[in-house]
């Protein structure tokens, strides 16, 4: 690489332009090289080995791009990009860099017989908007949150997870992140992703993982003799201290003898004692005469004094649950989080039907279920080894994330390379025709480009690319929406099979991929710059 990079100076040669280019191009094609044997249901794995001899096996292109050691600058520049697609729309990685290579690889074919890049750019942007006309299009309306399709939204989410993650397996989680995210949808209201809680547990198999409507906590009760299960419970939630704190700014107290500190010492308990009284005698308000159980969960800190007071009146007590579940505490229980013992009352109480405390080895749960009408909820991820673990919750997210793009988008794309054929047929039947001169060979080249994704899909489940594309292209000719079948390599009507792809995946990858693409067709010098790279010269 440092052959390839050239200082400024007027007696060193500058680095010839073809090279330039070309060396852009073979970057592009190498990382394609690397993510292509990734896509699809069938793609192979990759094993990262870290400078410490750590291993990581993935197929997630999001996961490889960023803990792969990149030295190209122009391969950063796509591996970026690509994570970045990621970051918007939560797929879409192996694909941006695939169809960015491409570009790349199909416009050598035409620099080679010495058209200038300027035109196969101009190609490249009219096929662009063209091909964003076409998936506008493509696309199968569905619902969104008001009305949201149970159906297609398992459909979208099998589809993201069979690429990561073993079809069993993938098949499990697809029930769990569609009921997660249409558990925390409500109309009129973004979509907040947070609140599902991603909670993971070192135990037994995979399989076992499971949605909870309600929350896991990551700690327990502090007392001994506090109830390990209650059922039926009233849930307060609040931002309370019950201990005896020490103040936050340096203070000292003057006192003359034993007695006065005796009493100061009795004041400052007095105070914290009250608190506690308070929250007892709301338990006994509204727990007297039936079986109903009370738990108390505060963001700050309970004593050992105040924990035997609530464990002699059998209240479970938890102390500083995070500031995100005490939000998510609320959304799933109901009530109110409150912030002073005067606001306590029978009306900002939660309720769950069963709250539990789960022990494995060191660590300790606490499951709060069963509650009414949860609008936060949590996947419990469960694994032998946290290689497993890893992988599932690298899926997980996805799979969050393409069901909620579902939802925004009320769209969804016809999968397994359909679209990219019938995007292929268009372009050379419709788009050519409006396109003068010479900048019709970009057309041609981001036409061909298209095809990576079926060729790519046929390729990895072991079948023959061009017969596949051969008999793709034709029925798309013919007016069929087909893709590819992956299990017999022959096309297939993928709305039957209900595979389907996120809208805004596309949608980013056809914006994002021919921009890459062409400003690195449109770079002629690699030169190296100073330290300073703000625009400011070494001279300054």
């Amino acid at each position: 690489m440092s052959s390839s990079l050239r200082s400024v100076n007027p007696n060193a040669e500058s680095m010839d332009k073809a090279a330039a280019l070309f060396m852009n191009i073979n970057a592009a094609k190498g990382l394609q090289d690397v993510m292509r044997t990734n896509l699809g249901p069938r793609g192979t794995i990759k094993m990262l080995v870290d400078g410490a001899g750590g291993l990581k096996l993935t197929k997630d292109g999001n996961v490889l791009l960023k803990e792969m050691q990149i030295q190209n600058p122009t391969a950063i520049m796509i591996a970026r990009s690509a994570v970045a697609q990621d970051d918007i729309s939560g797929d879409g990685t192996s694909s941006t860099v695939l169809i960015t290579g491409e570009l790349m690889k199909q416009a050598e074919r035409y620099l080679n017989e010495g058209v200038h890049p300027r035109v196969i750019v101009e190609g490249l942007e009219a096929a662009k908007k063209s091909a964003i006309e076409f998936l506008k299009q493509f696309r199968v309306e569905t619902g969104g949150v008001e009305n949201p399709d149970r159906e297609m939204l398992l459909c979208v989410a099998r589809t993201a997870l069979r690429t990561k993650l073993e079809e069993h397996l993938a098949d499990m989680l697809t029930t769990i992140v569609t009921d997660a995210v249409l558990c925390i949808s409500r109309p009129q209201m973004p979509i907040d992703l947070h609140m599902v809680e991603i909670m993971t547990m070192k135990h037994k198999e995979d399989s076992e993982t499971k949605l909870i409507k309600g929350l896991v906590l990551d700690h327990g009760s502090r007392h001994p003799d506090m109830p390990k299960h209650v059922a039926d419970a009233y849930i307060l939630t609040c931002n309370i201290s019950m201990e005896y704190e020490k103040s936050e700014v340096n203070s000292s107290f003057m006192y003359s003898d034993a007695e006065q500190r005796e009493k100061m010492v009795e004041a400052e308990r007095k105070f914290t004692d009250d608190v506690v009284r308070q929250v007892i005698a709301l338990k006994k308000k509204v727990c007297e005469g039936n079986d109903k159980g009370f738990v108390v969960i505060t963001q700050k800190g309970i004593d050992p004094i105040s924990l035997d007071m609530l464990a002699k009146e059998n209240i479970l007590g938890l102390r500083r649950a995070k500031r995100r579940n005490m939000e998510r505490l609320v959304l799933a229980c109901g009530g109110v989080c409150v912030n002073s013992p005067e606001e306590l009352s029978p009306e900002v109480l939660g309720h769950a039907g069963e709250v539990y405390e789960h022990i494995l080895g060191d660590e300790k749960f606490t499951f709060i279920e069963d509650v009414s009408n949860p609008t936060s909820c949590t996947i419990l991820l469960k694994g032998p080894n946290q290689h497993t673990i890893i992988q599932l919750k690298d899926a997980v997210r996805d799979g969050l994330r393409a069901v909620k793009n579902t939802l925004i988008d009320k769209a969804v794309i016809p999968g397994a390379g359909a679209f990219e054929a019938g995007l292929f047929v268009h372009l050379n039947e419709v788009t050519k025709k409006t396109v003068e001169g010479r900048a019709k060979r970009g057309v041609e080249a981001f036409a061909e480009a298209m095809l990576v994704i079926p060729k790519t899909l046929a390729e990895n489940s072991g079948y023959d690319a061009q017969d596949a594309v051969i008999s793709l292209t034709d029925e798309h000719e013919n007016g069929n929406i087909v893709g590819i079948d992956v299990t017999t390599g022959e096309p297939f009507d993928p709305t039957t099979s209900g595979v389907y792809d996120n809208y805004l995946v596309k949608m980013q990858i056809l914006q994002s991929a021919p921009v890459v693409a062409t400003q690195l067709l449109l770079v002629d010098q690699v030169l190296r710059a100073g330290v300073n790279m703000r625009g400011r010269g070494p001279a300054e």
